[in-house]
């Protein structure tokens, strides 16, 4: 069994989600646990990356993985998504994305994040291309036509007017939203927005949760985080 293996099985036995794990310079082992979906306790805290440490140090070194220090910690605020379980539970919340290759000139994309069969799609929040279009191929959005509007009021005998306004009102409400279609081998990165509340609330970050430090043998030093404050990286 290779370091990987060894991580994904002993966080998953433990009942929490290995969000990422990777492998630094000097031997250096980071790994990113949040909780299940639907766990009973939300939050990821000191007890939770302490547990992992000390577990993942026996397996590593019964299953004989070299490394020489070991991080275990929350993934922070900007929570990467690796895998489509990840996408399906975040659907709703801002995402960034960067592709492997550009698109309309471009590879990193910002926007809510919706669910489309076997793919994704993120309805743009960041401008994104000059007119409302959709990926694959580039294709208008659905939109309400003012002249049909315009043709309606004029067999009414409405006033040329009102026909003006109407036509001004279709304009304004008219959707000018954009998104981009992917698929999961298309991008290169995705991580969920920080999302901060500047309302007398506190965020947490992933420095928040110090990961403790298996090299040591050292229980992580950092203070619990608030119960409201990040789920998954995610503000409450």
């Amino acid at each position: 069994m290779n370091w990987l293996e060894a991580v994904e099985r002993t966080v998953a036995g433990l009942g929490y989600d290995l969000v990422d794990a990777e492998k630094g310079v000097g031997g250096l082992l980071r790994v990113y646990i949040d909780q299940l979906p639907g766990s009973a306790k939300e939050f990821i805290d000191v007890d939770d990356c302490e547990k992992v440490t000390r577990q993942l140090q026996h397996v590593l070194e019964v299953e004989n993985c070299a490394y020489e220090r070991l991080e275990v910690s929350s993934p922070g605020l900007d929570r990467p998504l690796k895998k489509a379980a990840d996408y399906a539970r975040f659907v709703g919340e801002q995402v960034e994305i960067t592709l492997k290759m550009p698109f309309k000139g471009r590879k990193k994309y910002r926007g809510e994040l919706q669910a489309l069969g076997d793919e994704w799609r993120l309805v743009l929040s960041d401008g994104g291309a000059a007119k409302p279009a959709w990926k694959k191929p580039v294709k208008k959005a659905a939109a309400r036509k003012p002249v049909v509007a315009e043709a309606a009021s004029q067999q009414a005998g409405a006033p040329e007017s009102n026909t003006l306004e109407t036509n001004k009102l279709e304009a304004e409400t008219a959707p000018n939203d954009q998104a981009l279609d992917f698929a999961l081998d298309e991008v290169r990165e995705a991580r969920l927005v920080p999302v901060v509340d500047f309302k007398g609330r506190r965020f947490a970050s992933q420095q928040d949760a110090s990961p403790s430090d298996s090299s040591l043998g050292s229980a992580p030093s950092a203070t619990p985080r608030s119960m409201d404050e990040v789920d998954g990286g995610r503000n409450r």
